[in-house]
């Protein structure tokens, strides 16, 4: 039964990425501090932060933060695409974070889907 947005499976499967982002940009060189660690930690997190908002509101409003969601997931796959590019993300790491984020973004549509019925 779900009660809280942490029930919700696309919340948790969101959830682990964002954990192992924070942890693998602690090794970025430091002048990314305000760069690409700030951006790629801010976008991952607004995924997971977006359905929390939208839980409780109603299937309209839910609706539009799930599409914020999409776009912020987005946003973070492009930064983990530069993260590999410029070598801060080795590439096996890289695979499993940009694998993860296409399994919930394909939650995230079957959310959608479902809400707009």
């Amino acid at each position: 039964m779900i009660q809280t947005f942490q029930d919700l499976n696309v919340w948790e499967k969101g959830h682990s990425p964002v954990l192992e982002i924070y942890k693998t940009t602690k090794l970025f060189p430091r002048e990314e501090q305000f760069g690409l660690t700030a951006q790629v930690r801010r976008s991952a997190t607004s995924v997971c932060a977006n359905i929390a908002e939208g839980y409780k509101k109603s299937n309209k409003d839910f609706l539009r933060f799930i599409d914020i969601a999409q776009g912020s997931l987005e946003e973070t796959k492009y930064h983990l695409i530069l993260g590999r590019d410029l070598k801060y993300f080795d590439v096996q790491c890289f695979e499993r974070l940009f694998n993860l984020y296409n399994d919930t973004g394909r939650m995230l549509n079957a959310l959608s889907r479902s809400l707009r019925i």
